[in-house]
């Protein structure tokens, strides 16, 4: 159980992975990104989630870097993470794809590379791609994003190496419990993108209660729940008050009737894209 900040869980290839991390989906390139990481790693972050479609890898890369040295810390203390996007997707052009982030991050490696989305009649090349740069030792493990139950049975019926990551919207309105229960079984971790909903839960009643309860933030309960439950969470902030205060959910814990009644708030509603019915 994530018990501090950069607690780690072990991946099915035994590498270890930070629960906690940063995402900067829509932090803008340039300083905005490069502000919001280094706050991160000054905070005690150690994970942080980026991707081709973000278009901010440099700015990522940039504050990585610097974030090193300002904080005395090596490359292996940071657990990075970016996605190979759709328009990528198949086996020749996501290989270009992830060199050409290993190149706009400059690093010489990623911690993980997921695909993006399940792109249909390409993804099982892009998986290919992703097995060959594992393989060579450019990743330390591959996973995917966005993946239903029949999108991972389909992958796996050829796939040499099982994801070790399947990265997900997941938040109290849409808690995918057949997905996660899926995922434990073939041993793929589950990682929650939006976690909060895109901010539509923070007004929820039962979860302002819970955090009245605790005197903590309703963000915060909710990302204490994403622990307890024994999913990796990646909230996005730009603000440092705000990447802060998000990690500060290791001082409590959720009582089992709470991580319950948390439970019951599921709609399957989601705020993002249905993986079945994407146009991007």
């Amino acid at each position: 159980m994530a018990n501090t900040l950069q607690a780690t869980v072990t991946l099915n290839n035994g590498i270890q992975m930070p629960w906690f991390g940063l995402g900067v989906y829509l932090a803008k390139e340039g300083q905005e990104v490069v502000d919001a990481v280094k706050s991160a790693i000054r905070t005690g972050y150690r994970s942080i989630d980026t991707a081709a479609a973000y278009r901010n890898e440099e700015g990522v890369g940039q504050a990585v870097r610097e974030a090193l040295q300002e904080n005395d810390l090596r490359r292996e203390d940071l657990f990075i993470t970016s996605k190979v996007w759709n328009s990528h997707q198949g086996y020749e052009t996501t290989l270009a794809s992830f060199h050409e982030s290993l190149e706009r991050l400059q690093l010489d490696y990623l911690d993980l590379f997921l695909i993006h989305w399940p792109v249909k009649e390409k993804y099982k090349d892009t998986w290919r791609a992703l097995e060959k740069v594992y393989s060579e030792g450019k990743v330390r493990a591959i996973g995917v994003s966005n993946f239903q139950v029949h999108h991972l049975e389909d992958l796996l019926i050829e796939a040499k190496v099982v994801p070790a990551v399947n990265q997900i919207e997941l938040h109290p309105y849409l808690t995918q419990k057949e997905l996660r229960t899926y995922c434990q079984s073939k041993g793929i971790q589950v990682e929650a993108w939006s976690p909060l909903g895109q901010g539509n839960l923070l007004t929820h009643d039962t979860i302002k209660t819970i955090a009245g309860k605790y005197g903590k933030s309703a963000a915060q309960v909710i990302l204490r729940w994403d622990l307890q439950s024994q999913i990796i969470t990646i909230p996005k902030s730009v603000h440092e008050a705000r990447i802060v205060e998000n990690a500060d959910i290791f001082d409590f814990s959720l009582s089992a009737e709470d991580v319950e009644a948390i439970d019951g708030l599921n709609r399957n509603q989601r705020f993002g894209s249905d993986p079945d019915n994407f146009n991007f």
